[in-house]
């Protein structure tokens, strides 16, 4: 029996299901239930009756599992998967920028741990950032922990001032203006588009900025039949397999051979199967702090 197999018959028998993230390894698809952006998992996870999650992504995420489904079991299959973004703020860090900056609105990047989204007052993905912040109709709002996102946000606002912490996502920032160049002279015919943790001056050279959903959904739907993807390697890996299934005669470039986040690359099949097995890595969260952090998520799925 394949590991595949033993994974589909070890889900059957525990009534489990695997939410797998694009910038997962592509093969671990194939025994996957979800595969999106971390919060869409989530909350379908949370729609269905599963005894047990696991969560092929990174911690942040299988928290955000954890929040939205507090009575399911929920594994991260590799506990090394962390996110280096997320771990540059702390409590205590978000509490000196508040204190720095006081009585402004905390708007919180997804991407954070349950700790920080406890102590922010809303929480946002790339995808609506811009409708999140402006939801709180606020002259200032603090975003954590993102620079290029907030700063990214701040172009398309502007009746709002965004005062980012000096966070960033170091995958996205091996992307350089440099390369969106040399890809205008070597592509001349395709279209350029990126994610909004890039720089400032990529996502400026670029012809279309958004979440992973977004940049999958326009490329799909784009009659252009030629693309250059500035995010993570993953994402063009399933443009690309995508694009054989259902014929569609299109091109996907990585922009840089060496975007490839680390982190998320640790979870394995093998690692599915040992966390299915021996349900040992589950992710706990105190109460306490999971009914604020939760509070902050609810916020933003209220905000129509």
């Amino acid at each position: 029996m394949s590991i595949i197999e033993k994974i589909k018959k070890l889900k059957k028998e525990k009534n489990a299901i695997i939410l797998t993230h694009c910038y997962q390894n592509i093969e671990i698809d194939e025994v996957s239930d979800f595969v999106g952006d971390s919060l869409y998992l989530s909350r379908a996870a949370a729609k269905t009756n599963a005894d047990i999650i696991v969560f092929a992504g990174v911690y942040f995420m299988a928290q955000s599992a954890k929040l939205l489904s507090p009575q399911k079991k929920v594994f991260l299959p590799n506990m090394n998967s962390g996110c280096l973004m997320a771990d540059m703020i702390d409590v205590n860090n978000l509490r000196l920028f508040k204190r720095q900056n006081p009585d402004i609105p905390v708007v919180c990047y997804i991407n954070s741990t349950a700790e920080v989204k406890s102590e922010c007052d809303i929480c946002c993905t790339s995808s609506n950032a811009l409708k999140i912040i402006e939801s709180l109709n606020e002259p200032k709002v603090l975003f954590v922990p993102d620079t290029y996102l907030g700063k990214w946000a701040q172009t398309k606002l502007k009746n709002v001032e965004v005062i980012t912490f000096n966070g960033f996502c170091p995958t996205h920032l091996r992307i350089r203006v440099d390369d969106i160049k040399n890809a205008r002279k070597k592509y001349p015919n395709a279209v350029i588009l990126t994610h909004p943790e890039c720089h400032s001056e990529v996502a400026k050279l670029s012809d279309f900025v958004g979440s992973t959903k977004e940049i999958m959904e326009f490329a799909v739907k784009s009659d252009k039949k030629q693309f250059v993807i500035a995010t993570e390697k993953g994402v063009v890996d399933r443009l690309i397999r995508d694009n054989k299934l259902n014929n569609m005669n299109k091109e996907f470039i990585l922009i840089n051979e060496n975007i490839i986040c680390p982190n998320m690359k640790h979870n394995t099949l093998e690692d599915i199967y040992n966390v299915l097995q021996n349900e040992n890595n589950e992710i706990f969260i105190d109460e306490n702090i999971a009914q604020k952090a939760r509070r902050c998520i609810d916020k933003m799925l209220n905000v129509k």
